[in-house]
């Protein structure tokens, strides 16, 4: 299974930076038992890898070399290969630069690299052979993809940051076999790749027919794209750490506990 990360974008929101937003440090880890910064892009990393991906995708653009030189051929269990996006072109154009390395038959999934979020093995939930979203709820819906399901968990509309959203449960993540994958692909390229976010592509893959599901197995969802997020995401990780059932959890030594995102609370209690 792939794993695809579009980590072309400038990062305007939490700039100044000297390096890729990807690489910023939240929290900590172990390496050799030497406690040592931790990128955020990390946490999705190994999110993917507890989903089933062996081979993970960084697109990049051509001044990210940085990425590279930190994460190198591989990390843990998957190899990592990289695809440049030569230009800035939105997150459906960088997902689509890596279609070239998916198999028909193989599926991928594809996640976000600014941000944290738990169950940790919540991509294990997705089931083969179609479109899945993983979705999380949040406070804010009108900042991201809301997904509107029926009954059946089948989506029906992604409200793509729309101030009137109708659902708290927004995507984190999804994933689908490379054919469906390839499909979005050609679609995108008869709407003259005028799609920038998925969730208009994936309302026009609905329209002409296409399936989807929504799977709510997902708990705290933290976008690190701005500093709010970055406290925010800290303040998650250090609450999750003291949680005996909940694994993954890093934080630096010293950092305070903050206001834990909705759901995480009720870990314990599952």
């Amino acid at each position: 299974m792939w794993g695809i990360i579009p980590a072309a974008g400038i990062g305007s929101r939490i700039q100044p930076l000297a390096f890729s937003k990807e690489l910023l440090p939240v929290g900590s880890r172990l390496d050799n038992g030497v406690e040592r910064p931790c990128a955020v892009s990390e946490y999705l990393v190994e999110r993917m890898i507890h989903g089933g991906a062996d081979k993970i995708c960084f697109v990049i653009s051509p001044g990210k070399s940085d990425i590279m030189e930190y994460y190198g051929a591989s990390y843990g269990s998957a190899s990592i290969a990289y695809v440049v996006q030569p230009q800035a072109s939105g997150l459906c154009d960088a997902i689509f630069q890596a279609t070239p390395l998916i198999p028909a038959d193989e599926s991928v999934i594809v996640g976000l690299p600014d941000t944290v979020w738990f169950p940790e093995k919540a991509l294990a939930e997705l089931p083969e052979g179609t479109l899945s979203f993983l979705l999380f709820p949040v406070d804010n819906p009108q900042v991201f993809d809301a997904v509107v399901v029926d009954e059946t968990m089948r989506v029906r509309e992604i409200q793509v940051k729309r101030e009137d959203a109708s659902s708290q449960w927004i995507w984190g993540a999804f994933k689908m076999p490379g054919h469906v994958l390839e499909a979005l692909r050609q679609l995108w390229l008869l709407r003259n790749r005028e799609d920038e976010y998925f969730g208009t592509l994936g309302n026009a893959y609905l329209a002409q027919g296409g399936e989807a599901i929504g799977i709510k197995a997902g708990v705290s969802y933290v976008d690190v794209g701005t500093l709010h997020g970055y406290r925010s995401a800290i303040g998650l990780l250090s609450e999750a750490a003291q949680q005996e059932n909940v694994t993954g959890a890093r934080v630096a030594l010293g950092w305070p506990a903050g206001r834990l995102p909705r759901g995480l609370h009720d870990l314990n209690r599952e």
